[in-house]
């Protein structure tokens, strides 16, 4: 009972830091994670522990999922080169880096483990800076960059982690053979991903209940990664090579009924991961603390921040190399430049080297590390590799995180948004082609239903598009006719006009209404 005490004060906890982040513009995560530092101080905190070889499919493959079948690969082709930049690049001299400045800090630290560690804080977790970034104009290219970042370096890290890993544990560096070779792990991955994606997919559709479509959903997530780990591949690029093929197949037979709540579980899943990973590598920490003295705890602790120097000094460096890499480039070559290679503004690389936080992957990397609970061996240095994790992602989220908006706002941008314009041309094909299959009409409702899209169209069109007063004022009006509509219904089921049956089909059809005006308001 205790357990269950606990488990709901801490999502409470979590509900009240995300309400706060929304209301004073910081990134949930950072504030999360300053919870997280709370419940390790707690003097008769919870005593909840995870098997580590579940951190990583738990906290990662439904994240990982949500996220790629998001993404855009049209944007991510048009921007490979920085991209490339970011996730392999930048994730290896991170990586590097930080294994140089373990080792020189902690000489007896073998190579593998300290690369392990160099691999587990270095993919940034960009889905906090763009928390931030989408509440300030900034320009679409800049987001898609760091949101690309966000979900593909992951790949390579974990796959840099996992070898690593494997050999610290070996105490031998052939096993970083252990996946086979680079090359079978990388395309087995995506072959894996692409091939159970055409199979789920053909399944997915068949279930229009929608409880057993979303768990379906949630089996599916963790069934990729679990598979791909049984075949000794990477769950990262399988998830995320499975969810963007998934999300290109021809449309799904999904009705809205079962997507749309579909969509707000995922989104609650993904927040309650978050929260979680942070609580869990709190807990942690206590323990790892209290093991040992007070100059023991001085020298874990100093080597956590060295850590977390580097970490950020590596990204600002390299960003800004890359930034005058290709300034150099274009001085050369001048014209003949290819598009891929221009010269980003300076203010957009001051961005994104100040969008280095880390996040849930770090924290659930960290806690996969054997701990020897089950008579197994245990991670070399795992309570300062855990300790230093969770500093990593502390002093990132907080001190770039609460600072990021400030900075955008004092280096300036202009918002191309060129979505709003694909969005309106979007509208028109689409309401058009509901025309076209309605052909010749000559019944009262089908005249009525053609009408109804020729006004939509014409709304659509981008000379006539409503000014945002008259969208107000429209907005105004739908708002007061629903709550009028809702009071009567409840006044009906108060006095016993109608039952609780009918009281919920209605309330039901008139939150569908709702949905549905609200879509022609914006149209």
């Amino acid at each position: 009972m205790a357990v269950l005490e606990w488990t709901l004060a801490l999502l409470l906890g979590a509900v009240l830091l995300a309400a706060l982040a929304r209301r004073i513009g910081a990134p949930s995560p950072a504030l999360l994670a300053l919870g997280g530092v709370a419940v390790a101080l707690l003097p008769n905190g919870p005593h909840i522990s995870l098997d580590p070889g579940l951190a990583l499919a738990l906290f990662v493959a439904p994240v990982l999922l949500d996220a790629a079948f998001d993404s855009s690969l049209r944007d991510l082709r048009a921007n490979w080169f920085p991209l490339t930049s970011l996730i392999l690049i930048a994730v290896s001299v991170t990586t590097g880096a930080v294994a140089l400045a373990a080792r020189w800090l902690v000489p007896a630290m073998p190579w593998a483990t300290a690369v392990t560690l160099g691999a587990l804080v270095a993919p940034p977790d960009a889905a906090a800076a763009t928390a931030v970034l989408k509440e300030v104009k900034l320009p679409h290219r800049l987001l898609v960059i760091l949101e690309g970042e966000s979900l593909l370096n992951d790949a390579s890290a974990l796959l840099i982690y996992r070898l690593a890993a494997g050999a610290a544990l070996a105490r031998d560096a052939t096993n970083l053979g252990v996946a086979s070779t680079l090359a079978l792990v990388l395309l087995g991955s995506v072959a894996i991903g692409v091939l159970l994606a055409f199979v789920f997919g053909n399944i997915i559709g068949r279930f229009s209940d929608v409880p057993s479509s979303i768990i379906m959903q949630f089996i599916g997530a963790f069934g990729v990664w679990i598979i791909a780990d049984r075949l000794h591949l990477s769950g990262v690029l399988a998830i995320v090579t499975f969810a963007v093929t998934l999300s290109r197949r021809p449309p799904i037979q999904m009705p809205a009924e079962v997507r749309v709540p579909s969509y707000a579980v995922w989104e609650t899943a993904v927040f309650l991961l978050n929260a979680l990973a942070f609580v869990m590598i709190g807990l942690q920490i206590r323990p790892i603390l209290d093991r040992v003295d007070a100059a023991e705890r001085f020298h874990m602790l100093a080597f956590a921040a060295a850590m977390t120097v580097t970490v950020m000094a590596v990204r600002a460096a390299w960003v800004m190399t890359y930034n005058r890499t290709l300034w150099a480039i274009n001085r050369v070559l001048g014209q003949r430049t290819p598009r891929a290679l221009t010269t980003p503004p300076l203010n957009r690389s001051l961005v994104v080297a100040w969008c280095g936080m880390r996040g849930l992957v770090t924290l659930a990397a960290a806690l996969a590390l054997p701990d020897g609970a089950n008579g197994g061996a245990a991670f070399p240095y795992r309570d300062l590799i855990v300790l230093t994790a969770f500093s990593v992602v502390l002093s990132t989220l907080v001190l770039q995180g609460l600072t990021l908006r400030p900075l955008v706002l004092a280096l300036g941008f202009e918002d191309d948004d060129p979505i709003e314009a694909e969005v309106r041309a979007g509208r028109e094909h689409m309401l058009k082609a509901a025309l076209a299959s309605l052909g010749e009409v000559d019944t009262k409702a089908g005249v009525a239903l053609y009408h109804e899209y020729e006004q939509l169209l014409e709304r659509a069109d981008s000379s006539a598009v409503l000014s945002p007063e008259v969208r107000e004022a429209e907005e105004a009006l739908r708002a007061r006719a629903w709550a009028a509509s809702r009071e009567r219904l409840g006044q009906l089921r108060w006095a016993g006009t109608i039952g609780d049956p009918a009281f919920q089909l209605l309330e039901a059809e008139l939150d569908r209404f709702e949905l549905d005006t609200g879509i022609r308001t914006r149209w």
